[in-house]
């Protein structure tokens, strides 16, 4: 086979005219949203001491409440929740494309066998006595082809996945900071209802205590049936309230149960808010709330990784430079497949470039700049959310620690006057209503008092999720540019 020499030096100008010559326009499409700064804010002044977190939270912050059944409940949680499990898988596949995008960065090589039977045209290229004829050809050759990145469309394409796989890893992390808080907040929820259902308990004991005492009055003559009538319609009442109380707290029991991924097996629980300890939590926004929410991070993945798609996009205007080659054998005949003379080899660069595409480039480019503005908006709302939530919680915090100091002082205030009215009851001076009053004061407030205590640990919980529920961000893969558009 006879040597050529290829002439690369005369291709050069030809390139960079053709590269002049096909590269459309892309002036005109650029993204508009812009990213909100914490300045804008108001994170960006540091809080006080005084509001500082009196131990910064850890990923398994309900530890803290010194809860052994909530630990064990958490952990089944964590294991067997398929909502947690399906976003893992998410992060996998986001691997597997970065792992796709970054072969598009190195050569490529491949093998080619290939063995014929055919007959060639007569009337074709192969004059007789090859046209016509019957032969067998024979291919085996090796195959390599290089994209020479110029114009950074590979390395944008994986700085894309790169940051979306970020994003899928952190929104993995978010859904195991809510699946934590919505045990414990539901275990919470069961808890106040348990404590509910013993205030209703006490409540019918101590109403079956004063119909003895009606029906001891009445036999003695001091009552009427009035007074007993009274007295035995507050039982009925007492026994619904039970009733109601033990199908919610049936209910929140097949909620935790669900959320441990338990399905219908029974959940043996004995919560107690008055066991579970209070964390030490911020009582001001805290000025770093950005670097600690998962959900926020993910949403800032998610604008990178929509930065580097316009840039990919871009890109598509450019040439694309191949840089192709190949060695084998090949022959008519099988058998001198593998005989002397039998060798080809070639190598040269190829080169695409777009011309006249009909538009599809450019709006394409508009759609990865709408993509654009869609996530900086969508992390602009989440920052929103994060602050009004956070500022919530706090706030509600703070009104709950006051509501059950007022709270305290009004409930002995009502056990005081229902005590007076039984003892005036039994005295005579006073009526069975004076001590009816007086215990739906006193009910009202033990009821209160549980939701109260309910409420405080429910939005300690809440809170703990709007700080990001001790979230770390991890260290970024290899690759990432945060700052690239």
């Amino acid at each position: 086979m006879k040597r050529m020499t290829f002439p690369f030096s005369r291709l050069a100008p030809l390139a960079a005219a053709l590269a002049l010559a096909g590269c459309a326009s892309t002036g005109g499409i650029a993204p508009q949203a812009q990213l909100r700064s914490p300045e804008s804010l108001g994170l960006a002044a540091p809080v006080a001491a005084s509001a500082q977190p009196a131990a910064p939270l850890h990923a398994d912050w309900w530890r803290e409440f010194g809860d052994a059944q909530l630990d064990a409940l958490m952990d089944k949680a964590l294991q067997g929740n398929p909502n947690l499990r399906a976003a893992q898988a998410r992060v996998e596949r986001a691997q597997a494309m970065t792992g796709a995008a970054q072969a598009a960065l190195l050569p490529k090589l491949g093998g080619e066998l290939d063995a014929q039977r055919q007959k060639l045209s007569a009337n074709s290229l192969y004059p007789p006595p090859y046209g016509g004829a019957v032969f067998n050809t024979g291919t085996l050759q090796l195959a390599g082809n290089w994209e020479i990145d110029f114009f950074g469309k590979n390395r944008a394409a994986l700085d894309a996945t790169l940051n979306a796989a970020q994003a899928a890893r952190a929104d993995a992390d978010a859904a195991r900071v809510l699946l934590s808080t919505n045990v414990a907040r539901a275990w919470f929820q069961l808890a106040r209802i348990d404590d509910q259902l013993e205030v209703a308990r006490r409540t019918l004991a101590q109403r079956e205590e004063s119909l003895k005492l009606v029906q001891d009055r009445v036999h003695a003559g001091l009552d009427t049936t009035l007074e007993l009538r009274q007295s035995e319609g507050s039982l009925p009442e007492a026994r619904q309230q039970i009733e109601a109380l033990s199908e919610q707290a049936e209910i929140a029991r097949h909620a935790l149960a669900a959320l441990a991924g338990l399905g219908n097996q029974p959940l043996q629980a004995s919560p107690s808010l008055a066991t579970a300890r209070r964390l030490g939590l911020p009582a001001a926004l805290p000025a770093d709330l950005l670097g600690q929410r998962a959900d926020i991070a993910a949403a800032r993945w998610r604008v990178e990784a929509a930065g580097a798609e316009i840039r990919n996009a871009r890109a598509q205007f450019y040439p694309n430079v191949n840089l192709v080659a190949f060695a084998g054998l090949s022959s008519f005949g099988l058998d001198r497949l593998l005989h002397s003379g039998s060798e080809q080899w070639g190598v040269g660069p190829a080169i695409r470039l777009p011309i006249f595409e009909g538009g599809q480039l450019r709006a394409n480019l508009r759609g990865k700049s709408a993509d654009y503005d869609a996530a900086v908006e969508s992390y602009n709302a989440a920052l929103l959310d994060a602050i009004r939530d956070t500022a919530d919680q706090v706030s509600s915090s703070r009104s709950i620690e006051r509501q059950q100091a007022e709270q305290q002082q009004a409930a002995k205030a009502a056990e005081d006057a229902y005590q007076i009215a039984v003892q005036r009851y039994k005295a005579g001076l006073g009526t069975y209503l004076n001590v009816l009053s007086a215990e739906t004061a006193v009910l009202a407030q033990r009821r209160l008092a549980v939701d109260l205590a309910g409420r405080a640990l429910d939005t300690q919980v809440s809170l703990v999720r709007a700080l990001g529920g001790g979230w770390q961000p991890a260290a970024p893969a290899a690759g990432t540019d945060l700052a690239a558009r």
